[in-house]
């Protein structure tokens, strides 16, 4: 640091800015780190304990976990659109790749009326979806719930095809929690916990009964 020479604002002192010589009479000003190590450290240490200041225009955000509801062989879709004819279009996807295909339908409207928009081939299945889709209450969220002997690997590439369809979160049988943002603001989707953990890994005789299976039901000849 360079001093200014009293007689002079634009002179500088000979010497100046080379450590411990200054002015005569002058007191140098000690700088912040020549404070002892202790009490710096202290000091750090005391403002890292301190909980985070909430900023001007920080929300706060609660996570929880929603249960889908249904039959324990009931297979579902949950996925996320963006655009209100999802309901019409995913509907067609459906009976189109499977005639005849038993399917309920409901779709979490995120703007407007914000209403559960919803349609199906079966009753049932379309009050659980309804039912479903109040419960997660997560905007361009849709479920579509699948009749007995209906599979998704029927018909997902269809529904992922739909325009407006953003992403797939799961499409499963399995007993699943969907893991739920919540802000002022309303709800989303980060993602799904489908089914158990694995307990290990296949042995021979596990790839043995894996292959049998799928040649059983007719998926490998």
């Amino acid at each position: 640091m360079d001093f200014l020479s009293p007689v002079g604002a634009g002179r500088r002192t000979r010497g100046a800015g080379r450590p411990g010589l200054t002015q005569p009479g002058v007191r140098a000003k000690t700088p912040a780190f020549d404070e002892p190590v202790s009490r710096r450290l202290g000091s750090a240490r005391a403002d890292q304990s301190q909980p985070a200041r909430q900023q001007k225009g920080d929300h706060a955000m609660q996570l929880t976990t929603v249960r889908i509801e249904k039959p324990e062989a009931v297979n579902f879709i949950l996925g996320q659109t963006h655009f209100i004819k999802t309901v019409e279009d995913v509907h067609e996807a459906l009976v189109n790749a499977v005639p005849g295909i038993k399917f309920g339908l409901a779709f979490c409207e995120a703007s407007g009326k914000c209403l559960v928009r919803w349609s199906g081939t079966d009753a049932a299945l379309t009050e659980l979806a309804r039912k479903n889709a109040l419960t997660l209450a997560a905007g361009h969220t849709f479920i579509v719930f699948l009749g007995e002997g209906f599979y998704p690997v029927n018909v997902l590439n269809a529904v992922k095809a739909v325009p407006e369809v953003c992403r797939i979160f799961c499409a499963t049988a399995n007993p699943t929690e969907v893991v739920v943002a919540a802000t002022e603001q309303g709800r989303g989707v980060l993602g799904v916990i489908d089914g158990s953990p694995p307990l290990g890994v296949e042995t021979e005789a596990d790839i043995t009964w894996r292959k049998d299976l799928l040649r059983k039901i007719g998926y490998k000849l």
